[in-house]
């Protein structure tokens, strides 16, 4: 089941640009984080998100020598990711990695936040959103804490979070949008702490992009959306907008289901067992990523996941 789980990575790793070294000159980059981070669509996919579109732009200006996301998975809170940056497969990524660019804590209050898009509205109980919060807080800086040890040349950056109910009624926005503020100064505070960069990518969305956000039943951006939160971070990254990514420069889509996902395991399961058995080629390793598929389908049925 583990190597099962870990050949999971490798088949929406196949979805990343490729990336040349040729090409490149620069930057090792490492994304890690939620599903933001993975690049999850508003309609259950996994697609380019804005991790990847950051690689692409980087590549088009010779700026990249590596990239991937392998570190990243839907659902992940800030206590997944801390897990996730203190294990053993993530060494030789973070020993190598310069740029690093790190979504959590969405998940920590997403969970608690029950929203109602017929109705247009939106709860949750101040009392556990106050507790995620400090939560989030002490693993956001024990996160930080481990990537300085584990990723001594890289350049941290904490990306900040939008807000994903537009759609709601604007009396039902308030409550919610000032915890999602707490969060992001929370994120901010944490990565001045720690000498990394913040991207605030709450201002490109505001409180009504709907436009960004297509589904109302769904927290999760389209490639506009994700071309905003890329240039919020090559803004950052360069201090100018020479980087900024146009729409017209936007790949096409190429998204793949969880199901097409679960399918393709299944192959590649087989095929690395028939490599076993004949023993005729070393075993490919396996990329660690994506654990815990699982909890994961239970949560993409439920729709409770960022």
């Amino acid at each position: 089941m583990k190597r099962y789980l870990c050949l999971m990575g490798t088949v929406i790793l196949t979805m990343v640009f490729s990336v040349s070294s040729a090409l490149a000159q620069t930057e090792n980059y490492l994304s890690i984080g939620d599903s933001l981070a993975a690049g999850q669509t508003p309609y259950q996919q996994i697609d380019a998100g804005y991790s990847d579109l950051i690689a692409m732009k980087l590549r088009m200006t010779g700026q990249l020598s590596f990239y991937t996301k392998e570190l990243t998975f839907p659902g992940y809170t800030t206590a997944d990711v801390l897990k996730r940056v203190k294990s053993e497969e993530a060494s030789d990524l973070l020993a190598n990695a310069t740029l690093i660019t790190v979504s959590a804590g969405a998940n920590d209050l997403l969970r608690l936040v029950q929203a109602n898009p017929t109705a247009g509205t939106l709860a949750f109980s101040q009392l556990q959103t106050d507790y995620a919060l400090n939560i989030a807080r002490k693993n956001m800086e024990k996160i930080l804490e481990a990537l300085k040890k584990r990723a001594p040349n890289a350049k941290i950056y904490v990306m900040g979070y939008y807000f994903a109910y537009p759609n709601v009624h604007p009396s039902q926005k308030e409550g919610t949008n000032a915890q999602l503020v707490k969060l992001n100064t929370i994120l901010q505070q944490q990565a001045e702490y720690a000498g990394a960069a913040y991207v605030d990518v709450y201002n490109a969305f505001r409180l009504n992009a709907r436009n960004f956000l297509p589904n109302l039943s769904d927290v999760h951006p389209n490639f506009e959306g994700y071309r905003q939160m890329a240039n919020a971070f090559l803004h950052e990254y360069s201090g100018s907008k020479a980087l900024a990514i146009s729409s017209n420069e936007l790949p096409k889509p190429n998204p793949i289901s969880f199901d097409q996902i679960l399918e393709q395991l299944v192959k590649a399961e087989q095929k690395q067992e028939d490599r076993e058995k004949e023993k005729t080629t070393p075993t490919a390793r396996a990329l660690p990523s994506f654990k815990g598929y699982a909890a994961f389908m239970e949560k993409v049925r439920a729709k409770e996941i960022f």
